[in-house]
């Protein structure tokens, strides 16, 4: 049936559908709709009604035979977030084959800085936890993660006439740290492996990569068999979001300079799935995660005091901005690579404390060094908020400065362009 002979009702439906979906794709809106579900989390879990918020989260769904009978917080962690770190997977593989990162010289200075600005943050956490014992230093790595979403969003709300440069460069620096965030959590996080079941994952997993190659885009395919692949995963003991990201490793991406002008099937799962990620799993997540009760004013007051708070509020806000900057700025200056044209140092500085936003997967790496609902891990969530919030709030400051001064010449520019080949006389 053709599209002008449906129903009213339909296509009403589905255009609806597709305005909400497309309107889920801007940064600014899931940026907005992480920062909403955060607040009515914190705001829920420190009401009247916060015992409800807290027995909601340990109400335990799931089937017990493949042992996925896990609390919702779970679920939100290892199944949720799987949905964000495919599409991180799809982003990857596009900056390595057709991106950025593709191009050696222009990839050096925001790998190096996506190293950088991660190793800072996690020196200083253990700096400042060294003599605290009873295992503080397993958070070394909370600090370390930049979120993507809240990131590119302010940026987005910001950068009205920043260079466009600038954001290519904030991407391309996220995209890495998501791959190095990754390799972490598999590497560090993941306990008591069970080979069985991670090599049985392979299957799946290969028949899945082999039915996009194929360009097939069957759900009732390929869902089962990413499902599978997630949940033998779980059970191996690496932790089931690295599956998503293998998951989207798989998905071919076509290069720029094919003649083949059809959208790929990278263009068409992050078409089909960024709006799932960034409209309903990362904030349900971020619902999930964020809601700890502070306690009041002293409640806060004894959270920050704690030197693992501290050292992620200092990882956060100091190391990511001393690391990302200090970082490019030693490897431009001792090396061929080179900021791209328009991005000024100032730009940089807030840029690296932009990076500073530690959010969902600093969340996520608190939950697995600590163990959810611990006093440790209320005090993680606590120190992850305020960093974060510090962060936004200092780059802020200074982006929006920068913004002004580019709209400023912008403005000069068009002015000279309009008084072009005009005499002085009229001019003045």
């Amino acid at each position: 049936m053709s599209s002008d002979r449906l129903p009213l009702f339909s296509r009403g439906s589905w255009s609806e559908s597709k305005r909400i979906s497309e309107l889920l794709r801007r940064e600014t809106v899931g940026g907005a709709l992480l920062l909403i579900a955060t607040v009515i989390a914190l705001v829920w879990a420190n009401s009247a009604w916060s015992d409800s918020y807290f027995s909601l989260m340990q109400t335990t769904i799931g089937p017990s035979a493949v042992h996925l009978d896990l609390t919702i917080s779970t679920w939100a962690a290892d199944g949720l977030l799987a949905i964000f770190f495919f599409v991180v997977g799809v982003e990857l593989k596009r900056e390595f084959v057709a991106g950025d990162l593709r191009d050696p010289a222009r990839a050096a200075l925001p790998i190096a800085a996506a190293v950088g600005g991660m190793a800072v943050p996690a020196l200083i956490f253990v700096l400042v936890n060294l003599g605290t014992g009873d295992g503080a230093l397993r958070g070394w790595a909370i600090p370390t993660a930049t979120d993507i979403a809240f990131a590119v969003a302010v940026l987005a709300v910001i950068s009205t006439h920043l260079p466009s440069s600038l954001r290519t460069f904030l991407l391309t620096l996220a995209v890495v740290d998501d791959l190095l965030a990754v390799t972490v959590i598999a590497v560090f996080y993941s306990d008591n492996l069970n080979f069985v079941a991670l090599g049985l994952a392979i299957i799946p997993l290969g028949l899945f990569a082999f039915a996009v190659h194929k360009r097939n885009r069957s759900w009732w395919i390929l869902l089962p068999l990413a499902a599978a692949t997630w949940i033998l995963f779980h059970e191996s003991g690496v932790h089931a979001t690295v599956a998503g990201v293998l998951l989207g490793f798989t998905v071919p991406v076509l290069r720029r300079d094919r003649a083949d002008e059809r959208p790929g099937m990278a263009e068409h799962f992050e078409h089909r799935i960024r709006p799932i990620s960034s409209g309903v799993a990362v904030p349900l997540f971020a619902f999930c995660a964020a809601g700890v009760a502070v306690g009041g004013v002293s409640g806060l007051g004894r959270a920050l005091t704690d030197p693992i708070a501290i050292g992620i509020v200092l990882g956060l806000v100091l190391g990511k901005t001393l690391g990302i900057f200090g970082t490019t700025f030693l490897v431009s200056k001792f090396s061929r690579a080179s900021l791209d044209d328009g991005i000024t140092w100032v730009d940089v500085l807030g840029l690296a404390m932009l990076a500073g936003i530690g959010f969902t997967v600093s969340l996520l790496i608190g939950d697995l060094a600590f163990g959810a609902g611990t006093e440790r891990d209320d005090h993680v969530k606590v120190g992850v908020l305020v960093g974060s919030v510090l962060a936004a709030t200092l780059a802020s400051v200074v982006l929006r400065a920068r913004n002004r001064t580019y709209r400023r010449i912008e403005e000069e520019e068009i002015r000279d362009d309009d008084n072009d080949g005009i005499p002085d006389v009229f001019q003045r």
